[in-house]
């Protein structure tokens, strides 16, 4: 296969993956680690898939600082299914540690900075258990009432003791991201040092994971992420898990906390080893794959200073764009800018659709916003390489240009 045939991809998922991996993939689909069986058609109990299971484990600890007070896990029907799983097992242990409270007496907290922390605002108010508290919404802190900023510090409000504190790191049908800084001062980092003394700290990090350091990582409870935004296909969903939060739903259930089915509580997957049940051996294959050549490039530090210099050549196109009165940026400078994903709206739909088809003539793919959201979305996970953002962002002046000869004629 050659690099002509293979266009820059774009998409928010699932994500564009290496070349160097797809081809060792390949390998692997014929003949896994030399067993002679293909890794799509070996047994998930076989010595060498465990082998390699444990490995990826490894590669995730060791490039995230992991602690031992952390399980990891994997765990299958991507991030959608934690807004609901995280809530089960997240009140079961709320019930064995606080048995005498009622259903109304237990806080489930979310922040609300896009699509899916609202997804997963819903899903916890559909599984009852609990009440929902709005800790805080961007959109009552925005002038166009949308998710398009990350609210200050001074907006929050958390409870004094919920059963979970439930963010979404990077939303990525707005374009919306927690900036990656500890310091208190900075206002989109995440609040941290608001939070009451041991909080189950949520986190979905499914457009993001690996594309820079966790800050705080050991201060979270549960951080899940399904693969196909930067390390994998589809299929898998990796979950970072302290320790105390791997709850005997049994126990819990027998206190009056809703049941839960055995293969989505979170300490089946840690006591099996993931392998109660036939995990997704083909996803967990690529995404080892991936997060090797992540270690010998240099990590999540390295992708995080690639990412910044990418995103900053996309954002500066985009300004441009904005000061010729063709585009508005979805969120704007100093707001809560996504490293991952760069949204924008053009003022006329119809030069939309001819930016998006030049793109296409270009080898250019993937850029339609989201179904609900209309606009233009470039995704730039870590496999889409700087050298292919300067070709996007060269098509984008050019298509400026373009416009405004247009205009003139």
């Amino acid at each position: 296969m050659s690099n002509s045939t293979r266009v820059i991809n774009l998409s928010a998922g699932p994500c564009a993956l290496p070349e160097s991996v797809l081809h060792e993939a390949c390998q692997g689909l014929l003949n896994f680690n030399g067993t002679g069986v293909g890794i799509a058609e070996i047994s998930h109990r076989a010595p060498e898939f465990i082998a390699y299971l444990t490995e990826v484990q490894g590669l995730i600890r060791t490039q995230l600082d992991v602690p031992q007070t952390h399980s990891i896990l994997f765990a299958q029907g991507g991030g959608a299914l934690q807004f609901s799983v995280v809530v089960l097992n997240l009140l079961a242990r709320h019930r064995l540690l606080y048995p005498e409270l009622s259903d109304s007496e237990r806080v489930l907290d979310y922040v609300l900075t896009g699509r899916f922390s609202e997804l997963a605002f819903d899903e916890a108010k559909r599984m009852g258990g609990g009440r929902v508290n709005t800790v805080v919404d961007a959109r009552l802190h925005s002038a166009t009432g949308k998710f398009d900023n990350i609210p200050s510090h001074a907006a929050y409000n958390f409870s004094p003791d919920p059963a979970l504190v439930f963010y979404c790191e990077n939303e990525t049908v707005n374009g919306v991201q927690f900036s990656d800084g500890v310091d208190a001062a900075d206002p989109t980092s995440f609040p941290f040092h608001l939070l009451p003394k041991d909080t189950p700290l949520v986190a979905d990090y499914s457009s993001s994971f690996m594309s820079r350091p966790i800050p705080h990582l050991a201060d979270h409870a549960v951080i899940f992420a399904s693969a196909q935004k930067n390390i994998g296909p589809a299929g898998v969903t990796v979950l970072i898990v302290r320790n105390d939060c791997l709850p005997d739903v049994d126990a819990a259930a027998a206190l009056g906390a809703q049941p839960v089915p055995y293969t989505l509580a979170y300490k089946t997957l840690a006591d099996h080893g993931c392998l109660y049940n036939t995990p997704p051996v083909f996803a967990i294959y690529v995404t080892g794959l991936v997060l090797r050549r992540q270690r010998t490039l240099g990590g999540p530090a390295h992708f995080a200073a690639v990412n910044r210099r990418k995103a900053a050549k996309l954002y500066a196109a985009v300004e441009e764009g904005a000061r010729r009165g063709v585009l508005r940026p979805r969120v704007k400078e100093g707001r809560g800018r996504s490293v991952m994903n760069v949204v924008f709206d053009f003022y006329e739909r119809e030069v939309e659709g001819r930016f998006v088809a030049g793109a296409a003539a270009r080898g250019i793919k993937g850029i339609m916003g989201h179904p609900t959201v209309p606009g233009t979305r470039l995704s730039i996970y870590n496999a889409v390489t700087e050298e292919q953002v300067d070709a996007v962002v060269a098509y984008m002046w050019d298509f400026f240009g373009q416009l405004q000869v247009r205009s003139l004629m």
